[in-house]
């Protein structure tokens, strides 16, 4: 059996004292006495009300001293909580009068009813409720139970303006066999107490609101009063911002110096390919500690933009690169392309101006291979003449080649400045409208 802690309304002060050991033995027998007059007669199976048919009165306040751990996967709250119940025991009653002057007395829980107040909502394995702590009993009957407690409750989760988001996870209090005609459940009050706590360096604490319902469930027709807690909460984005966003925004940026790069280095490709692996590495990271659901977080919907921009961008450097090679063989730049793309594009570019492009046939070239330009010619053989003709005729048609494709290559880097800019431009916008959500 304990032995009862007394406190005592005169403090030191002893009336038939004889000398501090007198007092103090004189204290405790009397604290034994009381303890044994008490629980001679008592059960603490049975509520603790004078009238049945009244419900006995509990108030409850919690006060939350830390946020251990909030696991968005599994969408559970773990945090270590201060629970403190009170109600009034009218079998448990003294005259202080009769005892030396004893206002309380502290003894193990144990020893007195206690209400079955429970976390509705937990989510631990193992559903236990607060430690066993001692109850002060005071004289006029009236019991307070302090008892800390780590509790693991159930927390919906909304990760969409992740990782710019609050969170609003709640506490449910109630008795789990007493109903509202029993006992009627009050909140001390109408927010948790904050005041001990300890800051967590991921989640800032913007509140504690309690609020009281009462709530008639379908296995039972008496009402059930309980006790919520919203926890409000807004994450500290700060380490997500130096070490998933900034990257991605950074790497992001890259991906349009590909159509800077010279199109004979071959490595326009292999750049748009690496910053799209790079990008998926940090798409997992975030998919990884975000729970499966319908919802894409804000940094995930930024990935999957940026992702998709930078497999255009590769589809469309193939396509310029493809034409930027084109063979001898190819075609004459149609005159609507010339007209847009080598003449006002590249005059919105600051490109250098089209003029005729390619190298020009030397004087005398596109003569007719069968007529002297000499008055006096000696040209009198057609074997000859013939051979010579087919030769010019081999060098225009190398010379227009060339001609088609300088053009083309021109096509393409006009091409390839005028997407450069509209991607930087891409990128600049989703990152604003990225930031601007946030905010």
């Amino acid at each position: 059996m304990g032995v009862p802690v007394v406190s005592h309304p005169w403090g030191s002060r002893c009336p038939h004292r004889r000398g501090p050991a007198g007092c103090g033995a004189a204290e405790g027998r009397l604290a034994h006495k009381l303890f044994h007059d008490l629980f001679a007669n008592y059960s603490s199976a049975l509520r603790p009300a004078e009238d049945t048919e009244r419900a006995l009165n509990v108030t409850l306040q919690v006060t939350l001293s830390q946020i251990i751990d909030m696991d968005e996967r599994n969408q559970v709250l773990t945090s270590y909580l201060w629970v403190r119940q009170a109600w009034l025991d009218a079998h448990l009653a003294w005259d202080k009068e009769a005892y030396g002057g004893i206002d309380s007395i502290r003894i193990p829980s144990s020893y007195v009813w206690r209400p079955d107040i429970v976390l509705y909502n937990n989510a631990n394995e193992r559903f236990g409720g607060s430690m066993e702590t001692n109850v002060v009993l005071r004289s006029d009957g009236h019991i307070m139970w302090d008892a800390p407690a780590i509790t693991k409750s159930s927390c919906k989760v909304d990760v969409s303006y992740f990782p710019f988001d609050g969170q609003q996870c709640h506490l449910t209090f109630g008795s789990w066999t007493y109903n509202g005609n029993q006992i009627d459940l009050r909140n001390r009050l109408d927010t948790g107490d904050l005041t001990d706590f300890v800051e967590n360096v991921e989640w800032e604490v913007l509140g504690m609101p309690a609020t009281r319902n009462v709530v008639t469930y379908g296995c039972c027709s008496e009402p059930y009063p309980d006790v919520t807690y919203t926890l409000l909460l807004r994450r500290r984005a700060s380490f997500y911002i130096f070490n998933l966003l900034l990257p991605c925004i950074m790497i992001s940026f890259l991906a349009p110096l590909g159509f800077y790069l010279p199109a004979d280095s071959g490595e326009k490709v292999s750049l748009g390919v690496t910053v799209l692996l790079a990008l998926t590495v940090f798409q997992l990271l975030v998919a990884e500690s975000m729970p499966p659901s319908e919802s894409v977080p804000l940094i995930g919907k930024y990935y999957i933009a940026t992702m998709t921009m930078i497999t255009a961008s590769t589809a469309l450097t193939i396509f310029i690169m493809n034409i930027h090679h084109c063979g001898p063989g190819a075609r004459p730049v149609p005159p609507w392309a010339r007209r847009l793309i080598l003449h006002h594009l590249a005059r919105a570019l600051c490109r250098e101006g089209t003029g005729r492009t390619g190298p020009r046939d030397p004087p005398g070239e596109g003569a007719e291979p069968g007529l002297c330009p000499h008055s006096r010619c000696l040209c009198h053989h057609h074997a000859v003449l013939s051979s010579v003709g087919y030769i010019a005729g081999v060098f225009r048609r190398h010379r227009t080649a060339q001609r088609h494709a300088a053009e083309w290559k021109k096509v393409a880097k006009v091409m390839d400045r005028f997407f450069m800019w509209v991607f930087f431009l891409m990128v600049f916008l989703m990152s604003v409208l990225v930031i601007g959500n946030a905010a």
